[in-house]
């Protein structure tokens, strides 16, 4: 028997990048902006991702975290205050020189310039700080507890789309604190919640744990951040979270009268997750039939397409199709699509989506009661079940769907994890023919770290589970007993 044309054009096997782009265009979730590396998030992608801040917003406001926001543009002089930081985002920053432009030899073109050029934020600890400043006097002001949805421009040089535009969406909260433990909980409490959410909610196989000094957010004492894998075995950032000591408060004179009367520096965090994540969703998820979304974020959980036949019942039909609706109520959220589209391209359309349950209704389902069901996520099986039993299961067919996703993950995760390199020639040899995340021991010292970056791997994380067996550092050869995932990554 041959094998069914999948839905996509071309295979993971075949081209995983260009796989990845006919997942998005399939799926309708963006597109390519005529402006340099910035693209346009569709009707279907941003549905997908206010879903994503719904479900945020909700545990950041459950942690007593409230929204605000900043300003877009930010004095250069700012960045001036904290050396580390703009070293970090030098090469990425855009620029505002001029405030209008005006017609010269028939184009356009700036003409007055500003007396302090403007950076359009990559992020906004110092904006933030300048006004935490001013906000906080006392003891008595802190914790400040803040988070901004907004957008933020990196001027990148090679751009994907959802996983490195020049401009992408986010959140970034930022908070100050009396004590340096009271931070730290909040940078491994927020950290937790990114866990949560990337594991539990979106079911991706993950690895939390804090990136070694070298590799911290530019500014930052600690970064901890969460490591996910993607079908090609290699590793996708996914959140990360920051204690940053008191660096920015020193920085922006974040000081307060403390219960010794004397002035201290704030203690301040700062922690992030980007519409990056929903390029981590297709690439753990998706397969050659297009996307594969975890219930929670599917903008439609089950999809109704009415098979009309113009034979006179059609009224029927889409009557039933309604009664479905509403029998099923607030168990789903559901679709009816009434579109004079032929039905078996309706259907190849909503697998491409990733829509968790498609169901087809005609003459047959109307005068059984009965529902014709196919299941994205077990490699579009078809079921038929009466409508008096599929209003009790959808709940836990939905549950049964997200399970599906996260043991799918979970395998593909267990079986690209290696440990039992010991020595750089296995390494290196290892990332030549094939990507993986790989364990091993490292001295925790930056010497040698070279070596890593010559056959393009970088230390992803020190795990927060070590095993605290002692063996050799990868690198120098040196005792070790501290564990480390190796990966390529994007």
């Amino acid at each position: 028997m041959a094998s069914r044309k999948n839905a996509l054009p071309i295979t993971r096997k075949e081209d995983f990048s260009a796989w990845y782009q006919a997942v998005i265009v399939g799926a309708d979730l963006a597109e390519n902006s005529c402006v340099r590396g910035c693209m346009v998030i569709k009707p279907y992608g941003y549905a997908i991702w206010e879903l994503m801040q719904s479900i945020l917003d909700s545990k950041f406001k459950e942690l007593g975290h409230t929204n605000c926001y900043f300003p877009l543009l930010i004095p250069i002089d700012l960045f001036e205050r904290e050396a580390e930081h703009v070293a970090g985002f030098a090469k990425e920053m855009a620029i505002v020189t001029h405030h209008r432009i005006e017609l010269k030899d028939g184009k356009l073109v700036p003409a007055s310039p500003l007396e302090t050029p403007l950076a359009i934020r990559p992020t906004s600890e110092l904006i933030i700080g300048e006004s935490m400043a001013r906000w906080i006097k006392s003891y008595r002001d802190l914790p400040v507890l803040i988070n901004q949805w907004c957008n933020v421009m990196r001027w990148e040089m090679r751009t994907r789309m959802f996983l490195r535009t020049s401009e992408f969406l986010w959140q970034e909260g930022h908070t100050a604190h009396e004590t340096e433990d009271e931070a730290r909980r909040e940078a491994k409490t927020m950290h937790g919640v990114y866990y949560w959410f990337i594991h539990d909610v979106l079911k991706i196989a993950c690895i939390p744990g804090k990136k070694p000094d070298h590799d911290r957010f530019a500014g930052a004492v600690d970064t901890f951040s969460i490591e996910a894998m993607m079908q090609d075995g290699k590793a996708l950032q996914a959140a990360t979270s920051h204690y940053l000591g008191q660096n920015f408060a020193r920085a922006m004179d974040i000081r307060f009268q403390g219960r010794d009367d004397k002035l201290h520096y704030a203690h301040t965090t700062s922690w992030g997750s980007t519409t990056r994540m929903i390029g981590a969703l297709i690439m753990a998820h998706s397969d050659d039939d297009g996307l594969n979304l975890p219930s929670e974020i599917a903008p439609y959980h089950v999809v109704i397409i009415p098979l009309l036949k113009g034979l006179g019942r059609d009224d029927e039909i889409i009557s039933y199709c309604r009664d479905i609706r509403e029998t099923i109520g607030d168990a789903a959220r559901v679709f009816i699509d009434p579109k004079e589209i032929e039905p078996q391209n309706k259907k190849w359309d909503y697998v491409r989506k990733g829509v968790p349950f498609i169901c087809e209704i005609g003459i047959k389902e109307l005068e059984g009661q009965t529902v014709s069901i196919t299941k994205r996520a077990s490699n579009l099986e078809k079921a038929q079940m009466e409508l008096s039993i599929f209003k009790h299961q959808i709940k836990n067919m939905l549950q049964e769907h997200d399970e599906l996703l996260l043991q799918k993950s979970e395998e593909y995760f267990r079986a690209n994890v290696r440990a039992d390199i010991r020595t750089f020639p296995e390494l290196k040899a290892l990332f030549q023919t094939e990507n993986k995340f790989v364990m091993v021991k490292w001295s925790g010292s930056p010497q040698k770290i070279e070596l890593l970056d010559e056959i393009g791997v970088t230390i992803r994380c020190i795990p927060f589970r070590q095993s605290n067996a002692k063996g050799k550092c990868i690198l120098t050869g040196e005792d070790a007993c501290t564990d480390v995932v190796l990966a390529k990554s994007y």
